[in-house]
């Protein structure tokens, strides 16, 4: 038999005895040294120096105390609590030998609420680090998720309408999903998931549903993952700030969808995640080449002067270049229109705003001006050639 499947205790049976007990230790005519031996430490010798009171609960009522063993030089790994009027080890008191617990059950029990600060309070830190969450008020709404005969994990919950704190009046507006918590040796199996779940079904009836502010990590990820799955949840979930008025609310699918929270993934995913991003800035690279290649090259020339019948040839050459069009068509407004080849675009040129006759000669229109003075210096010298050749005969 395990403490939780003994008889139940109350606060005063449990306080009562641990205070008995301690001052039985501190009495100058207590000189037996007990031992306590674990399943996973050395033998620990029991003196009121490594003994200590824990309070369970978090609240101005009458404390309710009971008493821990901790190892001489580390006052933070406890060992053993002391129940039911002995020692036991704090990873029996997480098991049970009744078959009924299994899954998610409320907490009822003086016992289960150990449990719950066990796991909260002593359980999985370190000697570095401090507890993992502040004690919970006696009443506070508990499940206990129970699998193969030991407490694997909890979630506690804030009802709505249920008081913030001790000292103001304020209440919460919403059911808020307050901590969450699966043992180091029981994650990475869809236990998060399946509380989370658990919450949003115990309050089907609920238009909005709270998660208690900030997010870590960890139930970030675990909340993409259950909104991915369940889509019909996406506009009901919050993250929220007691009491969780609208403007202490924000929406957790968009959060995510605009990247606000630091997600808990492994190595091999974050690897995946840099080759993913790696890939698309790459197509993005492409694709934005691509649209360069196939933007239409525009440019808008000076207006040219009516030409003469005799570079009328110099008029179609230019055109020549330009695709073979007629001369007609390249004659506007805004003077020579000259767009890329057809060959070079995916959709037609833009249409640009036709240009003042005023503006500035560009090196296109000189370039045409010069082809023609040169025609006609040409003509020159050949007619000139010919009168020096007629006068040698």
């Amino acid at each position: 038999m395990y403490p939780v499947d003994l008889p139940a205790l109350d606060e005063t049976d449990l306080t009562s005895a641990s205070e008995l007990y301690l001052s039985a230790l501190e009495s100058p005519a207590h000189h037996n040294n007990d031992v306590f031996q674990s399943s996973q430490t050395s033998k620990v010798v029991i003196t009121a120096s490594n003994v200590r009171r824990l309070q369970l609960f978090e609240d101005d009522r009458a404390d309710c105390t009971l008493l821990a063993l901790h190892l001489p030089d580390d006052p933070t790994q406890v060992v053993a609590l002391y129940l039911h009027e002995q020692w036991w080890d704090v990873k029996d008191i997480l098991r049970t030998n009744s078959k009924s617990r299994s899954g998610l059950l409320m907490v009822q029990s003086l016992m289960e609420r150990v449990i719950v600060f066990l796991l909260s309070q002593v359980l999985e830190r370190s000697s570095e680090e401090e507890a993992l969450f502040s004690p919970h008020p006696r009443n506070e709404c508990c499940k206990l998720l129970w699998r193969e005969g030991q407490a694997v994990g909890f979630y506690t919950i804030k009802h709505k309408g249920s008081l913030c704190d001790s000292w103001s009046s304020q209440s919460y507006l919403l059911p808020v999903l307050d901590t969450v918590l699966v043992r180091k040796s029981w994650r990475r199996r869809g236990f998060g998931l399946q509380m989370l779940q658990d919450f949003c079904s115990l309050f089907n009836t609920e238009t909005f549903l709270g998660v208690s502010a900030p997010l870590s990590p960890r139930m970030a990820a675990v909340c993409r993952r259950f909104l991915q799955q369940h889509e019909e949840h996406q506009e009901r979930l919050y993250e929220v700030e007691a009491p969780g008025c609208w403007s202490q609310r924000r929406n957790i699918w968009l959060k995510l969808q605009l990247g606000k929270y630091s997600l808990y993934v492994n190595e091999k995913r974050i690897s995946a995640s840099v080759e993913r991003n790696e890939e698309d800035s790459s197509q993005k690279v492409q694709a934005d080449n691509s649209r360069l290649k196939s933007a239409s090259l525009h440019i808008d020339i000076e207006d040219i002067p009516p030409p003469i019948s005799s570079s009328m040839e110099q008029i179609k050459a230019c055109d020549s270049s330009q695709g073979g069009r007629s001369p007609s068509s390249k004659i506007s407004e805004t003077g020579c229109d000259l767009p890329a080849h057809t060959d070079d675009l995916n959709s037609g040129p833009p249409t640009r705003p036709a240009k003042s006759r005023n503006t500035k000669q560009t090196p296109t229109s000189k370039l045409c001006h010069s082809a023609e003075s040169g025609l006609e210096k040409s003509e020159a010298e050949k007619t000139q050639r010919s009168v020096k050749r007629v006068r040698r005969f």
